[in-house]
């Protein structure tokens, strides 16, 4: 599994998923700073990336463009840095590592994980 991290998101993440044995990048070492979401959406999508982000744009863009791909993990927590916090995330990244993988929306807030296939569809 791939992952980009998002600006928003510390270059800390990078350690953090590899120590899970997945491979990530930060945006910052792959394109500009003050990229577009659509952007790094369509990169990621380009390079079988899954995004890691605390950008509700990005969910906003997978239904609008009814995509499949990139996946997205959407990061709803009050401090990322907090090592329960990484620890809670990629325990939730390698639950839902196979719908990742085929198109998924992971969502990890302070109180739940909820994971959604992709497309979205409206209700």
């Amino acid at each position: 599994m791939k992952i980009v991290v998002d600006m928003n998101l510390s270059p800390e993440w990078i350690r953090v998923l590899a120590s899970s044995g997945w491979s990530a990048q930060h945006w910052s070492r792959i394109g500009k700073g003050d990229a577009e979401d659509d952007e790094i959406f369509r990169w990621a999508r380009e390079n079988d990336h899954i995004i890691l982000t605390q950008d509700l744009d990005f969910p906003q863009i997978l239904f609008a463009a009814a995509s499949g791909s990139p996946s997205v993990i959407l990061l709803r927590v009050d401090n990322e840095l907090d090592e329960k916090v990484r620890a809670r995330v990629c325990a939730a990244i390698a639950k839902a590592s196979a719908k990742l993988l085929t198109g998924a929306i992971l969502v990890v807030d302070r109180q739940r994980v909820r994971l959604r296939e992709l497309p979205i569809k409206p209700v």
